[in-house]
């Protein structure tokens, strides 16, 4: 699979991504793993991009403010192939189809070194300032990323950045017993978490198993160098994996969190040192090998301090993040915010237990994955886990750091776990197959923080909004809408939110059993081109029913239904009311519909 990577003007200013298949991404400026915060001619959302499986297609969003720049010209909508590129501002988007692949056919090396943690701890940098200048900024790019993959990102980017010479940066993790030989019946042992290489070269890189399996296994860097410097030009043609690779080191990074994670790094002899490089011997690697080792150390490092402190189980990323910056008491004080609540409830649960009555652990594994896919988009796009209830999940966004775009990340959320429960009920081999969800979200404020009891607290959020955003995915079942949206978060949708990422329909003025006071209720919709079964004009009639059904005009709100699909289940909820009332409105009609239950 091909990957996307941005560069800006600086070096450091850049990422690798692998496109995924059939899916469209939205590039910007914030949010998401598509992000490039370096520019500022790139807008919030700037293009769209969908990845074919033959091209790529690119399409400049409205909201954009820039053009999209292709072989000199200004486009709005591109198709591009491997090695093609186009510019947003001062940043360059690159298709590159190079792959990475563990081999164990490398070449032996003409010379093998390895260097002792200890020996290194003694070595000092020739080349200090240009070290240190990188190493000082390295807590605050691992603080800043938001998940494993976007901190293996910056990871390699720091690799690159610290060492000029190398060509390619990866890290890998050894994923079987490291005693076990390699044989035929082993299964591959190595796998690249992420990589890059500071230029592109069109071919396949092979980083040798055999040194990253040694690192790994001893505990200390190993050095290969497959050219000899006193006759570069007959050993280059015998051992040089590929144009531009001279040596390669592996440097195993330490810690619990990590076991067998290896940095690997590949380069040339023949690109200079940094400029007021004081090494006199251009072959000497140690500095390199020492810089790489005290990467992997800070990262091995801060990795653990999770674990340890027990908190990466039960605490979301953010959290985490805001946790290793200040004071745990301070952080975690609960405090007023602007919060947006999400409720996600399996449904068919009990049902299903029962017919499973047989196999009750193969049902918890299935209720696990299931739950697991709720977690997992929450965190996946900064938000906090706030509670589980039974088969439900609560997520929250806006604290403990303030989030303006708080709603969108929700309401993402909300649509990429319809969407792969949606992708899963076709297929009766899922684990996912036959369970139904509903979603229910609201925006205000809230208290977040440390909540509980002296004997047992957790991490949540309390509040009227939390409540009302447990009514509305409770409502689902009654309106027969996946994912219901309170008035505050259906105005956000309307106006920050494009059409092609979601719509949002009115549904009803109704009284929750229970409450007081009345709500309006909408429901979030995915793009057209996502969920074509309802049409923009079908989503306009609807409306107009509903405008006519406040109005005391029933007639007009019928016909107006009638527009409407009949496969769509949630304009039953009116049309089953109204005839209810021999689709008059009873006296006193103030526009509301009570609601009989939860």
């Amino acid at each position: 699979m091909p990957d996307l990577i941005a560069q800006g003007v600086h070096q450091e200013h850049r990422w690798r991504r692998s496109l995924p298949l059939g899916e469209k991404v939205v590039l910007g400026r914030s949010g998401g793993s598509w992000v490039v915060p370096w520019d500022d001619q790139v807008s919030r959302q700037h293009a769209e991009l969908f990845w074919t499986g033959a091209h790529l297609e690119v399409v400049q969003l409205s909201t954009a403010s820039n053009p999209l720049f292709h072989q000199g010209r200004a486009v709005q909508k591109i198709r591009m192939i491997s090695n093609d590129h186009f510019v947003i501002g001062s940043t360059t988007f690159t298709v590159n189809d190079e792959a990475i692949e563990i081999s164990q056919d490398v070449p032996r090396p003409v010379s093998e070194q390895t260097f002792s943690p200890e020996y290194l701890r003694q070595l000092a940098f020739r080349n200090a300032d240009q070290r240190i200048q990188v190493l000082s900024r390295l807590p605050e790019i691992i603080r800043g990323a938001s998940s494993e993959r976007e901190l293996l990102t910056r990871l390699v980017n720091v690799l690159l950045l610290g060492v000029p010479r190398a060509n390619v940066a990866a890290v890998v993790s050894i994923s079987q017993d490291l005693s076990a030989t390699n044989d035929e019946d082993s299964a591959p042992s190595a796998m690249v978490l992420h990589w890059d290489c500071r230029q592109a070269t069109g071919s396949t890189f092979h980083p040798s198993e055999r040194l990253i399996r040694h690192a790994a296994e001893h505990r200390e860097s190993v050095v290969h160098v497959w050219n000899r410097p006193d006759n570069q030009e007959t050993s280059k043609a015998n051992y040089t994996l590929q144009d531009n690779v001279d040596w390669a080191f592996a440097a195993p990074i330490p810690g619990d969190a990590c076991r067998g994670w290896v940095i690997y790094l590949a380069g040339s002899f023949t690109v200079p040192s940094e400029a007021g490089s004081r090494v006199s011997d251009p072959h000497d690697l140690r500095d390199e090998v020492k810089f790489t080792e005290l990467v992997g150390a800070t990262l091995g490092n801060l990795l653990d301090l999770r674990r340890l402190a027990g908190l990466s189980q039960f605490l979301s990323p953010v959290v985490l993040d805001a946790l290793a910056e200040k004071d745990p008491d301070v952080v975690l004080s609960p405090r007023e915010a602007e919060v947006s609540v999400l409720f996600c409830d399996l449904r068919g649960f009990s049902r299903q237990t029962e017919e499973a009555s047989g196999d009750l652990l193969g049902m918890l594994e299935r209720v696990s994955q299931a739950m697991g896919v709720m977690t997992r988009h929450i965190l996946d796009r900064g938000g906090v886990v706030g509670d589980f209830h039974g088969d439900a999940a609560m997520g929250f966004w806006g604290w403990p750091f303030s989030q303006p775009d708080a709603i969108e990340r929700a309401c993402q959320t909300a649509l990429a776990i319809r969407a792969e429960f949606s992708a899963a009920a076709g297929r009766t081999d899922h684990p996912l197959a036959n369970f139904e969800i509903g979603l229910g979200l609201a925006t205000g404020r809230a208290v977040a923080g440390k909540i509980g009891s002296v004997d047992q607290v957790k991490v949540t959020v309390f509040g009227p909004v939390v409540n009302l955003a447990s009514r509305l995915e409770n409502m689902t079942k009654q309106l027969r809408a996946g994912i219901l949206l309170d008035a505050d978060t259906a105005a956000y949708v309307r106006q920050h939110m494009l059409q092609e990422t979601a719509r949002v329909r009115r549904l009803a003025v109704v009284q929750p059993y229970g409450m007081q006071h009345s709500v309006e209720v909408s429901e979030l919709l995915p793009s057209l081109s996502e969920y074509p079964q309802l049409t923009d004009e079908h989503i306009a009639s609807y409306e107009q029913a509903v405008d006519a059904l406040l109005e005391g005009d029933w007639k007009v709100a019928f016909e107006q239904l009638h527009n409407v699909p009949a496969e769509d289940r949630a304009k039953d909820f009116l049309t089953v009311f109204m005839a209810q009332h021999n689709r008059t409105p009873p006296q006193g009609w103030n526009g509301v519909i009570p609601l009989a239950s939860k």
